[in-house]
């Protein structure tokens, strides 16, 4: 696990030192490779690449990037799983290997097969290839995005990092605010590829190679999408299906443990992350280390869940409790790793589990994509369940019926659903309400999921945030089979969310403290198989995750797993209104911020107000936390 860097001026420009600049930029991010530092500097064709080396493989001097291999030069960062089958491929074809690197394999599978190379291998991965012969760079990003990869092509120079403050800090470039990605932001907290906070900075996707060369030419194409992922038959059988899941899965996670320092696992107590421990621990000789975060206000504490599973496979757990002061401690951390606004506040007990187990490992494993792959989440459900009846009243009552949900305050909703709903949960109607609303007026299922997902209704959003509001998903007018809405759904967020959030939350975190974050159930023969299943294979009896909770069962006793998912949550409303309500206070009263984020003042300082007096209606405590990081993150990178 490194980072990497690079700058290639393709026509004349400012007289700038790029080798100095470069190496600059390169050690601006020396928290995710302490190891090691090297460098490429090609003065004739004004190419510089730069790298910053966490040691997992080979930890001897002979894993020193950039690496190079006739007229090809590396830098590379990520894992390839599968790379000694490799290997032997190329030994039997002739090829010699000096290391016991990856990355020497990388660059020789390039020499071999060129673009192609890249079916051929398992893992996560952002690298660029100088080709001298050719006068030509090319980067390559891994299919779900595990590893990030920002750039800036403009005005004669492009600029690559694996992140922006590696790209943005060099000097006179165009840092003009992109408002499409702020309004995006503002409704699901983060900015997916190819967009970012800046309009001229882009992340490369998933899945996809970026060419340019001597002359300017720059071209991008895919390589994998998940969109493509074909469905299977509905027939097939259950003993067939778990027998082929839990050895994808055994597979995956063995792969995830090969190296030279020792390894972990962040461990949750949910159903994915005691998965992964199962599979771990089954044919483990040694224990296998454990680590997990609670938090000091029991409801959003789940430890003691990671305690029974960590007892019940014997590991060595480790654990540390949340409190408030600890959140205060790390938010600072929290605005400066992420370098454009990152919304997800679980980001912070993320940064904390990734600090305590660094202490212990250089690796760790995580269970992230379970839910989207094997269908984990409750809003999969309610596009079947709730969607399904609303698309049979006609939209224009649909919207009538919304505007009167605005109108209402919320103790006379939690009346109402009391009255007529007996039994249902009416906690966080705060939050709910909105979403609701803008699932109203959806006009299909793809609709209904994005609009329900944002965390701000429409209307509202273009109020205060003057500008369009922004298509959060990619353009599916319908999903075309009832059998597969768990699958279609994990497609968008597969190419979103995950991503965009999940992932991004990971790597920075992970990479803040130097520690090496590995994800088994993203293996791409993994989300293949799991998106294309019907959903029969996903859902039963009211349970989400079906395949995933069935194969657990064969190694724990089912109550110590089964539970209502809560996910890794802080008290956002609650120390937004405590801790943090200065802070909202200076937000709504700084007309430079609202200027530049272009936010009408007056509906700003109104939502403000109304939510921290409690006078608000249907205020979303996650929007609110939007908003703030926004205003944290423009005061800290400014």
């Amino acid at each position: 696990m490194c980072r990497i860097n690079g700058i290639f001026r393709f026509s004349s420009g400012a007289n700038i030192d790029l080798e100095s600049e470069g190496l600059r930029l390169r050690d601006l991010m020396q928290h995710g490779g302490p190891d090691d530092a090297g460098h490429y500097f090609d003065a004739e064709n004004e190419i510089f690449l730069g790298h910053r080396r966490l040691s997992i493989l080979d930890l001897s001097a002979a894993g020193h990037q950039p690496m190079h291999f006739e007229d090809y030069a590396i830098v590379y960062n990520g894992e390839i799983y599968n790379f000694s089958a490799i290997k032997n491929d190329l030994t039997l074809l002739g090829y010699s290997f000096a290391t016991g690197t990856d990355t020497e394999v990388i660059l020789k599978a390039f020499d071999k097969w060129g673009y192609d190379c890249v079916n051929r291998f398992r893992g996560m991965f952002a690298f660029a290839i100088w080709d001298k012969k050719n006068n030509k760079l090319i980067v390559c990003r891994d299919r779900v995005g595990v590893k990030p990869l920002h750039y800036y092509c403009k005005d004669g120079i492009f600029i690559f990092a694996s992140e922006i403050k590696s790209v943005s800090s060099f000097p006179n470039l165009d840092l003009t605010i992109d408002q499409h990605s702020v309004s995006s932001f503002l409704q699901v907290g983060y900015i997916k590829s190819p967009n970012s906070i800046f309009k001229n900075i882009k992340k490369l996707n998933p899945g996809h190679f970026l060419e340019i060369n001597k002359n300017g030419d720059c071209k991008t194409w895919s390589y994998w999408d998940a969109g493509n992922i074909q469905y299977m038959s509905t027939e097939l059988r259950d003993e067939e299906i778990l027998e082929r899941t839990e050895n994808l899965l055994q597979e995956s996670c063995s792969l995830r443990m090969f190296s030279d320092v020792p390894v972990g696992v962040f461990l949750s107590g949910g159903i994915d992350s005691s998965l992964v421990t199962a599979l771990l621990s089954k044919d483990s000789t040694t224990r296998l280390k454990t680590f997990t975060i609670g938090f000091e206000d029991p409801a959003f504490d789940e430890s003691s869940h990671a305690q029974a599973v960590s007892k019940h496979f014997g590991t060595d757990h480790t654990e540390m409790r949340c409190t408030a002061n600890d959140f205060l401690n790390t938010l600072d951390s929290y605005y400066e790793m992420y370098d454009e606004p990152f919304g997800d506040s679980s980001g912070i007990p993320t940064l904390l589990v990734s600090k305590l187990a660094r202490e212990k490992v250089t690796v760790s494993l995580s269970a992230d994509g379970g839910d989207e792959v094997f269908g984990g989440y409750d809003r999969y459900s309610s596009v079947s369940s709730i969607y399904g009846k609303l698309r049979f009243i006609p939209l224009p009552l649909r919207k009538m019926f919304g505007e009167a949900l605005s109108s209402m305050s919320i103790s006379h909703i939690d009346s109402l659903i009391r009255t007529f709903l007996k039994g249902y949960d009416t906690n966080g109607l705060d939050w709910r309400i909105p979403k609701l609303v803008n699932g109203l007026k959806a006009s299909s299922q793809v609709d209904f999921y994005g609009n329900t997902s944002s965390a701000i209704d429409n209307d509202k959003l273009v109020k205060l945030h003057q500008y369009d509001a922004a298509d959060i998903y990619f353009p599916e007018k319908e999903l075309f089979n009832d059998q597969f809405v768990f699958s279609s759904l994990g497609k968008i967020d597969v190419k979103s969310y995950l991503e965009g959030d999940i992932l991004t939350k990971v790597d920075r975190a992970t990479m803040k403290v130097a520690l090496e974050g590995r994800e088994p159930l993203l293996d791409h023969t993994l989300v293949e198989f799991g998106l294309s299943l019907p959903d029969k294979f996903k859902s039963r009896d009211g349970k989400n995750k079906w395949l995933l909770r069935e194969i657990l069962y064969k190694y724990i006793p089912k109550e110590i797993v089964d539970r209502p998912k809560r996910g890794f949550s802080i008290p956002v409303k609650k120390w937004l209104q405590s801790h943090l309500s200065s802070s909202l206070l200076d937000m709504s009263n700084d007309r430079f911020f609202h200027e530049k984020f272009m936010l009408d003042s007056e509906e700003l300082k109104s939502i403000i107000s109304g939510f921290l007096n409690g006078t608000g209606k249907h205020v979303n405590p996650h929007f609110i936390w939007h908003l703030h990081v926004l205003y944290k993150w423009n005061q800290t990178h400014q």
